[in-house]
């Protein structure tokens, strides 16, 4: 399954999702976040069970408001519209995947 671009107009959509979403929080130009998003890209590659997005902090402000999202990357997971559970910083897959 590919990624998601989400943004303001189909986020409740994605908050709304049966699966559990994997949100990634970026920008272009973050060093860390480029780091991270191909490890984003491989899990949902793997992952059909689960809805991953990425939602660019630069274009989305209202969004990453939102989320209190303050440093990038930020992963946030999403079940049943609740957050349960997020984090800060360049991580590896298995980091990555014990936060579903």
């Amino acid at each position: 399954m590919s990624v998601l671009n989400v943004n303001k107009n189909n986020f409740n959509s994605v908050k709304n999702s049966e699966k559990t979403v994997l949100l990634d929080f970026y920008a272009d130009w973050c060093g860390p976040c480029r780091m991270v998003s191909p490890i984003v890209d491989e899990i949902s590659n793997e992952r059909s069970d689960i809805l991953v997005g990425k939602v660019n902090v630069d274009n989305e402000p209202e969004l990453a408001g939102a989320f209190n999202v303050v440093s990038i990357p930020t992963i946030i997971v999403i079940k049943e519209g609740r957050i349960v559970n997020y984090a800060t910083g360049a991580r590896p897959k298995e980091n990555i995947l014990s936060l579903l």
